[in-house]
């Protein structure tokens, strides 16, 4: 998720009563929540699309979910002492305990690849003990309906807090009415994920929730080496077929033309559902059917060399 998502929900939590554990709560809260995206790092020394192979990956694993909140507790820990030698700790924070720092910044952390999981991005959170990416299919990237639970939320605990009222309890039912959005996309997802014509089952579905529309969804299948798009409204409960891409060859041919590249091999480690098409200048293009835009065409997208394809036999015939 972005990290206006990751911020509110760590503040949310802290308005939950859990900021009343130790002094700093909040940072270590907010903080922890976006820190495992510290990956982000990544930008200065990788090129072109190789990030996609190494965000969401070894800092959102278990290692770094014991490592991070560890690190993070300690400065804060230092921080704290800091200001206090120098006569410039706030008189009004609360006693700082390492323990309770260190658990809330795990609390922070372990919500971040927890909310990750829920778009169609993936996650994967064995990292480095197995390289499995894990999708939820649930929340679109960005949810402004998500923020404004967690915002109305957070800014409904602060009023009460400041009006001496039981503002633990407001953050706890704000928090709640944001889980249960979020299950209640889940079962939107799970049971509108399926897709296939009549004389063919589906390879692969993939449920992809869309930006502000929360009650629907784009769904993509694959029948051998062609993906179709449709829409889903689940509140009306219609489905509409929109469009269909064919593959130039089989996601096995597309993964050996791509090991020649460091950019392809790490598109195609990162890659759910690649889609191969021949450019304008005859190169070979490989995109991915969840961020597939005609009209952006260079998006999450890595040229490849030639390659050769195999013979998959009789392919379903575009509708």
């Amino acid at each position: 998720m972005d990290n206006l998502t990751h911020s509110l929900f760590g503040a949310l939590m802290g308005q939950m009563g859990l900021k009343k554990k130790t002094g700093l709560a909040m940072p270590a809260l907010i903080i922890g929540a976006n820190l495992p995206d510290v990956d982000a790092a990544c930008f200065f020394w990788l090129d072109g699309v190789e990030h996609l192979g190494f965000r969401r990956g070894i800092t959102h694993g278990p290692i770094a979910m014991l490592v991070l909140p560890l690190v993070l507790a300690g400065i804060l820990y230092w921080f704290d002492n800091w200001q206090t030698s120098r006569g410039r700790r706030p008189k009004g924070r609360l006693p700082v305990n390492f323990k309770w720092l260190y658990l809330l910044s795990l609390i922070g952390c372990v919500s971040h690849p927890a909310l990750d999981l829920l778009n169609v991005y993936g996650v994967r959170l064995l990292e480095p003990f197995s390289s499995q990416w894990f999708y939820g299919d649930t929340l679109f990237i960005i949810d402004v309906w998500l923020w404004m639970l967690l915002g109305f939320g957070l800014w409904h605990s602060l009023n009460h807090e400041k009006e001496k009222l039981n503002w633990e309890r407001t953050g706890r039912i704000w928090m709640y009415l944001s889980l249960i959005y979020i299950g209640f996309n889940g079962v939107i997802s799970t049971s509108t994920a399926y897709g296939g014509s009549a004389d063919r089952r589906a390879d692969e579905v993939i449920s992809s929730p869309v930006v502000f529309w929360f009650w629907e969804r784009e769904i993509i299948w694959r029948e051998g080496r062609v993906w179709w798009f449709a829409k889903h409204d689940f509140a009306n409960n219609t489905r509409e077929t929109t469009s269909a891409v064919r593959s130039l060859c089989s996601r096995s041919a597309i993964d050996r033309a791509a090991q020649s590249t460091s950019e392809g091999r790490a598109y195609m480690f990162w890659s759910r559902a690649p889609i191969a098409e021949r450019a304008a200048d005859g190169t070979i293009v490989i995109r991915d059917a969840r961020f597939y835009d005609p009209r952006a065409r260079d998006r999450f997208a890595v040229s490849i060399p030639e390659l050769q394809c195999v013979d998959l036999g009789e392919e379903p015939r575009v509708r």
